[in-house]
C-alpha cells in the first residue's frame, strides 16, 4: 500500500506578515497532483492542518477544496489535529467526511478505532492519535502519570490492545502529533513543554510497521519506521536549510518498508545573512540573497543609521532585522533578551526568585512552579479550544 505523508500545513500562517495563502495553495495543488501522478493509495495528515483554532475564511475554504478533489479522486484521507487545531472545531461533520473517505481523528476515545484500508497483501490499520495534551487527557486514557511521554504510552496501548485482535498478518500505521526524542526543533513550532519534559521515545511506538508523526517542520527519520514529514512551506528563518518535502511510504507484505521524499514547491528562497552594515552592502557573495526573503542580523557596536532602508536597496525582500552588536557577554549593554535567550519559562522564574530572594528555589518549591506553569498551559488550551 502506497501512503502519502504529510503535515504541519499551518493554513492561514503568514511569514514575519507576508501573507502565504498563494503558496499554501501551490503546495495543496501539488499535493493533489502527486497523489494522482504517484497512485497513492492513501493521504496522512499528522496534524496542525490549520494555524490557529479559529482559521481565517480563505484558509478554511482551502482545506475544503483540497479535501473536495482528493474525495473526487476516491483517495482515503486520515486526518488527525495538531497542537495548533481546534479538535473540536476540526472534527465537526466527521462522520459525514467519512462517508467520502475522509477520517478525521480528533477525539482521544477513538485512539484505539482504526480506519482499515487493504489492498492484495491484506488490511492496514491506520490509528490517528490527536494531539494530547496531558492535563485534559491523562485521566480518560488512565496514565499512571502526567507529561507527553505517559499519555503518548497509555494510548499506543490503546492501540496495540486493538492490534492484537486483528487477523494475523494485519499491517499497521500510526498518526501522531508529538515532539519524539531525537527529533530537530526549529523555531515555528509552538513549545508543548509540560513538567519541563516534552519529548518523548521513540520506542513508545513499538509494535506498528510506521508512525507518521507532525509538529517538527523538518522533515526527518527519526528511525526506519518513525518519521516526520515537516511542514511544506518554511514558516520561520530557522527552517533556511530545510529542503521540503513528503514522504511517499511503500509498506508491502509482512511490513516490508520502503520511504523517499517527493520535494515541495518553494515560493521564494530564504537566506539568513550577518555581518557589520558596510560589509552586507558589498559583499559579492550575498548576490543570490537578493530574491530571497531575508534575516540580517546586524554586529556593528553601535546601530548605524537608517539599516533597514539601506539594507532594502540591495535586499528588496528583507523581512526581518536583528542588532547583535560584537560585545563581551559582560558589557552592561548587553539586552535583557539577550540575557534570557535559550532559558526555559522554568528557568526564568527559578533565576527571578534566586534574584529578589537572595537564594534559589528548593525542590518543593520547584515542583510548585512546574505545577503552575502546567495549570496556565492548560488553561489556555481549554480557552483557545472554546473559541
Amino acid at each position: 500500500m502506497r501512503f502519502l505523508h504529510t503535515s504541519d500545513w499551518h493554513l492561514g500562517r503568514s511569514f514575519h506578515r507576508v501573507g502565504l495563502l498563494d503558496a499554501q495553495a501551490a503546495f495543496l495543488d501539488h499535493l493533489v497532483g502527486t497523489v494522482r501522478e504517484q497512485r497513492i493509495d492513501a493521504v496522512l495528515v499528522a496534524g496542525d492542518i490549520h494555524d490557529r483554532a479559529v482559521p481565517p475564511l480563505a484558509a478554511v475554504e482551502l482545506y475544503d477544496d483540497a479535501l473536495h478533489r482528493l474525495a473526487a479522486l476516491g483517495v482515503p484521507v486520515v486526518m488527525i489535529s495538531g497542537n495548533h487545531d481546534s479538535a473540536r472545531r476540526l472534527g465537526v461533520g466527521a462522520g459525514l467526511m467519512e462517508r467520502a473517505g475522509v477520517h478525521l481523528r480528533t477525539d482521544p476515545r477513538g485512539i484505539g478505532t482504526p480506519v482499515l484500508l487493504s489492498d492484495e497483501h491484506g488490511e492496514v490499520a491506520c490509528y490517528g492519535l490527536p494531539y494530547l495534551e496531558p492535563a485534559l487527557v491523562r485521566d480518560l486514557l488512565g496514565a499512571g502519570k502526567a507529561g507527553h511521554a505517559a499519555v503518548l504510552g497509555a494510548a499506543m496501548d490503546r492501540v496495540r490492545a486493538d492490534l492484537a485482535t486483528r487477523p494475523a498478518g494485519t499491517r499497521s500505521v500510526v498518526l501522531a502529533h508529538a515532539f519524539v526524542s531525537g527529533g530537530a526543533a526549529s523555531d515555528s513550532e509552538r513549545d508543548i513543554t509540560v513538567g519541563g519534559v516534552a519529548a518523548v521515545p521513540a520506542g513508545v511506538f513499538d509494535g506498528v510497521d510506521y508512525a507518521a508523526l507532525g509538529h517538527l517542520h523538518g522533515c526527518q527519520a527519526i528511525t526506519e519506521r518513525v518519521r516526520y514529514s515537516g511542514s511544506p512551506l518554511a514558516y520561520s528563518f530557522s527552517e533556511a536549510g530545510h529542503r521540503k518535502s513528503m514522504w511517499l511510504v511503500d509498506l508491502g507484505a509482512g511490513g516490508r518498508l520502503t520511504a523517499e521524499r517527493i520535494d515541495c514547491p518553494v515560493p521564494r528562497p530564504l537566506a539568513r545573512i550577518r555581518g557589520r552594515l558596510g560589509e552586507l552592502l558589498d559583499d559579492p557573495g550575498l548576490e543570490a540573497a537578493e530574491d530571497a526573503w531575508v534575516e540580517a542580523t546586524l554586529t556593528d557596536p553601535v546601530r548605524p543609521p537608517e539599516p533597514m532602508a539601506r539594507l532594502g536597496r540591495r535586499f528588496p525582500h528583507l523581512l526581518t532585522l536583528v542588532f547583535e552588536p560584537d560585545r563581551a557577554p559582560d558589557d552592561p549593554r548587553a539586552s535583557y533578551a539577550e540575557r534570557l535567550g535559550g532559558r526555559t519559562d522554568q528557568q526564568i522564574a527559578e533565576d527571578f526568585i534566586g534574584h529578589v530572594r537572595g537564594g534559589g528555589p528548593d525542590e518543593r518549591e520547584r515542583a510548585v512552579l512546574r505545577d503552575a506553569l502546567d495549570t496556565v498551559r492548560a488553561g489556555d488550551t481549554l480557552r483557545e479550544t472554546a473559541r
